[in-house]
């Protein structure tokens, strides 16, 4: 007897629900717009020193989140109840002289900074992470 399967519902968020055919960017724009509190203001003010830091950054969605890439993935900006979360794909390999990393601290690759309410944000040793993120990724 062959066994009948119905594909799986691809799951949205709002950013995505009605952008059909929007660009990364326009996604990443209503994601901000939909986080009206400070997770919004947040993700948006990393944005803008992701830019400020690497003009040349390719912003993109997947996985349902903001991803920024320049010769490969620099980070991801996922947004929780309690925490915008800046995920570096190659994290571990990125020297951190100024302990911004506070997340995914056990991985072999990834590590992540969890920005909070009312904290602020280190701009300029962001900036040199994204800068050195940039580089390790045109090294290889």
């Amino acid at each position: 007897m062959e066994k009948r399967t119905r594909p799986m519902a691809k799951k949205t968020t709002g950013a995505q629900e009605g952008n059909v055919g929007a660009s990364a960017s326009e996604l990443i724009d209503a994601r901000i717009r939909e986080l009206d509190d400070w997770r919004g203001a947040t993700l948006a003010r990393i944005r803008s020193l992701i830019r400020q830091a690497d003009p040349e950054v390719v912003e993109e969605w997947k996985w349902g989140t903001p991803v920024w890439s320049h010769g490969g993935i620099i980070c991801t900006g996922e947004a929780y109840k309690k925490a915008v979360k800046t995920t570096f794909a190659k994290g571990a390999s990125l020297e951190d002289p100024s302990g911004l990393f506070n997340s995914s601290l056990e991985g072999n690759t990834r590590r992540a900074i969890d920005f909070r309410e009312g904290e602020e944000i280190d701009e300029e040793a962001l900036k040199a992470l994204i800068r050195a993120a940039v580089a390790l990724n045109s090294s290889r």
